[in-house]
């Protein structure tokens, strides 16, 4: 990694649209050097070329629209897709800094917004939670953002020499498992997607507090390392009480500074362990243990979670209920199939916070194992469970002939691996230093500066 100084980054911000509406507010030129008036445009693709409209016309494969001034230009795009796939997905109007750049692919247009690396951290911390939050919490997820994203791009130079994978298909070996992982695709036309996928990027549109510019601004060029290379400093937003390893949910490979952690100050002796085990994972997810992400303050909250986070408050522990027609519906719509009459859901396999990374649904007309944690979130559910850190009760009148309903009990809000972002906003607001936020999370991580 260059130490020399800030790079650019890519972000992907809508892909495989026919048009989209945007505006130009202050000064721009065009991929041919012509300045462009602000205003209202729409770009539309007609066939492989890019018709833009407005205060001007443009056309071509590609085009950007540069600003002359980063503080002053911003530009609005409208209908922008947050929460991909997830209970809150909805369309924002969004306002950026910096280039926009118009692509014609196969699938419809690209657009990407292109920026320096430390601004689009300021949107990032504010996106994925609330810029209110305790300063070293924003200071904590500013060095962590930027590990992860850093890394990406040393990671995406081994994708493409084949070295490394970023996503499994389904093994064709045995039918009766469908065990897939997604990792950040190695995307060609940017560096990152402004979406849970990668990480929440909302522009300029949040609203930005002093403390999330102090916290950008103290940790300039921040990273973790360990063993010489940039951490791939992952983060979800519940662990649940203990974090996750990095190969119950992508690639199995061992990550050791993404090492299970569980969430207070010393290790939990009022529960048996490991949680791999069944019966230790039943009685840590069915009980409530002590933990910095076990809060219910809805006053902290309030000021750490964006809005549309605050629709979900069960967080550390959940309940969900499913009748059998459902849960057949369900699981027909989300995996393509017919499993017939569900007769049971067992945990097959689980990781180091009590996920289950396989699991085998019976039905009468067939048995399949699925995983890993973010298929079986998908499988079950019409957006996606909170985690897969669960267990199954049943509904069952001693007449039926099958379950009538299916209750899954949880814990946990994401993938669980690295940073537990409620779980560190406690920590600061209880008034640990980001260094120890850090320490807590990624063990044996140390902090470098890059630039």
């Amino acid at each position: 990694m260059d130490r020399q100084g800030e790079p650019r980054i890519k972000v992907g911000l809508i892909n495989g649209v026919q048009s989209v509406r945007f505006e130009l507010r202050g000064a721009f030129k065009n991929s041919n050097g012509e300045t462009v008036q602000d205003g209202n445009y729409i770009a539309r693709l007609n066939e492989q070329e890019i018709i833009v409209e407005g205060d001007g016309r443009f056309t071509g494969a590609i085009i950007h629209f540069d600003p002359l001034d980063f503080a002053t230009c911003s530009i609005t795009v409208h209908d922008v897709i947050i929460g991909v796939n997830f209970h809150w997905q909805r369309k924002e109007t969004q306002v950026f800094q910096g280039s926009q750049k118009i692509i014609a692919e196969a699938g419809g247009l690209t657009i990407i917004n292109e920026l320096p690396l430390e601004a689009y951290l300021v949107s990032v911390i504010s996106s994925e939670m609330s810029a209110t939050c305790p300063p070293e919490l924003l200071a904590a997820h500013a060095i962590v953002s930027r590990s992860w994203l850093l890394a990406q791009l040393e990671n995406a130079k081994l994708i493409t020499q084949q070295r490394r994978a970023v996503s499994s298909d389904a093994p064709t070996i045995n039918p009766d498992e469908i065990i897939k992982w997604y990792d950040r695709e190695n995307h060609a036309s940017f560096d990152a997607c402004a979406d849970d996928h990668c990480q929440r990027y909302q522009g300029i549109s949040k609203a930005f507090s002093p403390a999330a510019f102090a916290a950008i601004e103290a940790t300039r060029g921040k990273v973790l390392f360990y063993d010489e290379a940039i951490c791939d400093a992952r983060y979800s937003k519940s662990c649940g009480g203990k974090s996750e390893v990095y190969a119950a949910a992508w690639e199995d490979r061992d990550v050791p500074y993404l090492s299970p952690v569980y969430d207070w100050t010393d290790e939990n002796e009022h529960f048996a362990m490991p949680l791999t085990d069944e019966t230790n994972a039943e009685a840590w997810i069915t009980a409530s243990p002590l933990a910095y992400c076990n809060t219910q303050s809805k006053e902290l909250l309030a000021r750490i979670l964006p809005n549309f986070d605050q629709e979900t408050m069960d967080f550390y522990r959940w309940r969900v209920r499913y009748t059998q027609e459902e849960l057949q519906e369900i699981l027909r719509t989300r995996t393509g199939i017919d499993f017939g009459a569900i007769l049971s859901i067992e945990a097959v396999g689980r990781g180091e916070s009590a996920r289950i990374i396989r699991l085998k649904i019976t039905g009468t007309n067939c048995t399949v194992i699925i995983g890993k944690e973010l298929e079986i979130r998908r499988a079950l559910s019409r957006s996606h469970l909170y985690s897969s850190a669960f267990v199954v009760r049943t509904e069952k009148a001693d007449t039926a002939e099958y379950p009538e309903a299916f209750v899954l009990l949880g814990a946990g809000w994401g993938h669980g691996v690295g940073l537990c972002q409620i779980g560190a906003a406690v920590m600061a607001d209880k008034g640990f230093k980001h260094e120890q936020i850090l320490a807590h999370y990624f063990r044996g991580a140390e902090l470098q500066t890059l630039y």
